[in-house]
């Protein structure tokens, strides 16, 4: 069964930006690309460092530490140095409220 978690209202997530939670004991980024709500773990699978504050580039997030890409929509890996994907999570706007599905 899905547990849905309440990240923050969705106008307070304005497009291109971010938001942190914690989902099922990982941080987890919420971003606002045109509206659309996107959830991937914060970890870059290169060397464990944060992905949320990168700059984000077509579904895109650039890893701040050493750019490699991930995309926001499947979590996959896209450039070195990381190879590994990402955990993506659902989302879904619920009373104007963004939520991250847990597990």
């Amino acid at each position: 069964m899905t547990t849905w978690i309440r990240v923050a209202p969705a106008t307070d997530i304005k497009p291109g930006d971010y938001a942190s939670a914690e989902v099922d004991g990982a941080f987890v980024a919420v971003y606002n690309i045109d509206g659309e709500f996107f959830a991937i773990e914060d970890v870059c699978t290169h060397d464990g460092g944060g992905l949320a504050g990168g700059v984000v580039e077509d579904h895109q997030v650039i890893c701040p530490r050493h750019g490699a890409r991930f995309c926001l929509r499947t979590g996959k890996a896209l450039t070195p140095p990381a190879y590994e994907p990402v955990t993506t999570h659902a989302t879904r706007v619920v009373d104007g409220f963004v939520e991250v599905a847990g597990e």
